[in-house]
């Protein structure tokens, strides 16, 4: 069964979904944000679409892996999803996922303009690629 995935940040949500055998992540593009309703009903009819129950959000913890505002930002809009979406919400710490992303892209000679058009879907990727990987292990 498909899985998405979401990089959750102020002005674009980064969007992945895995293949049905649950393998490999795939970038799959970005919502600009407008409204919490709005960018809930985005995601819930993306999931509906690829056949997702299962959803899985970066949560941006501090370095020392306490929570900070950010995280309780993400801790509503995941109350926000889980009363709109009938599956399941998983959460995956997402320190320094998309710095690593960036170092990736700029590495490979990226303008900083197409840089900003892929970094938040790879970030979702990466998210994604980390709770598969964990699920594999786990079985």
């Amino acid at each position: 069964m498909p899985v998405l995935a979401l990089d959750v940040g102020e002005r674009r949500i980064g969007v992945a979904v895995s293949d049905p055998g649950e393998s490999y992540a795939l970038p799959l593009g970005t919502i600009e944000r407008s409204s919490l309703r709005q960018d809930i009903a985005a995601i819930t009819e993306l999931a509906q679409g690829h056949g997702a129950e299962t959803i899985v959000v970066g949560d941006p913890l501090r370095m020392s892996g306490e929570r900070g505002p950010a995280a309780e930002k993400i801790d509503r809009f995941c109350q926000a999803l889980e009363r709109n979406f009938g599956g399941t919400i998983a959460r995956v710490d997402e320190r320094l996922t998309t710095a690593q992303v960036t170092k990736t892209l700029i590495a490979a000679d990226l303008s900083r303009r197409k840089r900003k058009t892929v970094v938040d879907k790879l970030a979702a990727a990466a998210i994604l690629d980390t709770y598969l990987a964990r699920r594999r292990a786990s079985r």
